[in-house]
């Protein structure tokens, strides 16, 4: 809420949440989300008491070559299409959370310039030693009795850094979620930082730390799912700027957006095979080949979203467009099915008969309208 006439935007404080009051839906939804938009905070419905988007509408779900971008809905004010409808209008968040008061509340990163560092407390076996603090090496004589967590990577982390531990940052906003964990907030100004998962094999800050950044959302303080609330601690209700070391961290392990996130996702995230294909499609770095590169790039980069991030529409959309440039002799069938399985698979593993049938209709569909360097014929 955006406070009384006179008041600061930082002197107004979350909307306080009773967290063991019973309740069917989440309290004060509209009271939190528009806390979140007089913060400059661009917000988006969540599914009743869950961390995905609200569902899309019956007629987005169901056209299969379907994608955001320029989606009719979007500009009608509907919630379709999770982040990507993130808004700070006063109006619409009135609309929205009136007609559905038990949806949560969604925040997008990118637009919000925030980069919230996800600290997980998931028990699981501890991966190889280079892949609990990626790039770093952690030799053999060190001790790894007890790391449990994303808190232990991180403080260790911090402390090879000489650096205070983000968990016990006071200076900033930290949000406790329902399963342990810690999302710890910070603001960034002109450089783009991107997501990642603490497990990916790719871009990753350490083991069981999560960064959400552009190309993905954060759950707002206050919100209520079905495994709890999350809930501010401390008493400080504001992000502070993301600290130098830890931006240098993200800079090192490949956050840093030098390009549009999807472009950076794809040098970052692509395995070389494939993208060593992709820039030989019509032998360099032709209109073709940059068509191709930027679909596949938007599905490599929902490898640092595991929810919410629009996966089968952005397959879809590659595949339809590969369709289209084998129909028009500018690509092989086969080099485009490699592509999308192995971008498919990157961003999505375990998912590959899911992703098969995607990828299927997809080239199906774009086979009926070829594509060349000048459109659809």
């Amino acid at each position: 809420m955006a406070g009384p006439p006179g008041t600061r935007r930082d002197d107004v404080s979350p909307p306080h949440v009773e967290v063991d009051r019973p309740a069917t839906h989440a309290p004060g939804s509209l009271a939190i989300a528009r806390w979140c938009a007089a913060q400059g905070w661009p917000v988006h419905p969540l599914a009743p008491r869950g961390k995905t988007p609200a569902g899309n509408c019956r007629a987005c779900r169901n056209d299969r070559d379907h994608v955001p971008a320029g989606c009719p809905c979007l500009a009608a004010g509907r919630w379709c299409h999770g982040f990507h409808a993130a808004t700070t209008d006063p109006q619409l968040i009135a609309r929205w959370w009136s007609a559905r008061p038990d949806f949560g509340v969604g925040i997008a990163c990118g637009p919000a310039r925030l980069v919230v560092i996800d600290i997980d407390a998931h028990p699981g076996p501890v991966p190889a030693r280079d892949r609990i603090l990626p790039g770093i090496p952690v030799d053999d004589r060190v001790d790894l009795n007890g790391l449990a967590s994303g808190f232990h990577t991180l403080a260790l982390l911090s402390a090879l850094r000489g650096a205070p531990d983000p968990a016990g940052d006071e200076t900033t906003m930290r949000v406790r979620t329902p399963s342990g964990g810690l999302h710890v907030w910070y603001r960034t100004g002109a450089p783009t930082y991107l997501c990642s998962t603490g497990s990916s094999s790719g871009r990753a800050l350490a083991w069981q730390v999560d960064v959400r950044a552009a190309g993905g959302y954060i759950i707002a303080p206050g919100t209520q799912t079905n495994a709890g609330t999350y809930s501010v601690l401390g008493s400080c209700r504001h992000p502070a700027p993301l600290p130098d070391w830890l931006a240098q961290e993200l800079t090192r392990t490949g956050h840093l957006a030098t390009a549009a996130p999807e472009q950076a996702a794809a040098h970052n995230l692509v395995p070389p095979r494939a993208r060593q294909a992709v820039l030989s499609v019509g032998g360099g770095r032709t209109a073709v080949a940059r068509a191709l590169d930027t679909v596949l790039a938007e599905v490599l980069a929902c490898a640092s979203v595991p929810e919410g991030a629009g996966f089968t529409g952005k397959l879809n959309r590659a595949a339809y467009t590969a369709g289209g440039l084998i129909a028009s002799g500018h690509l092989q069938e086969d080099q485009a099915e490699q592509l999308l399985t192995q971008a498919a698979a990157h961003a999505r593993p375990g998912q590959d008969r899911r992703c098969a049938q995607i990828i299927r209709n997809g080239l199906i569909a774009g086979a009926r309208r070829p594509l060349t360097p000048q459109g659809r014929t």
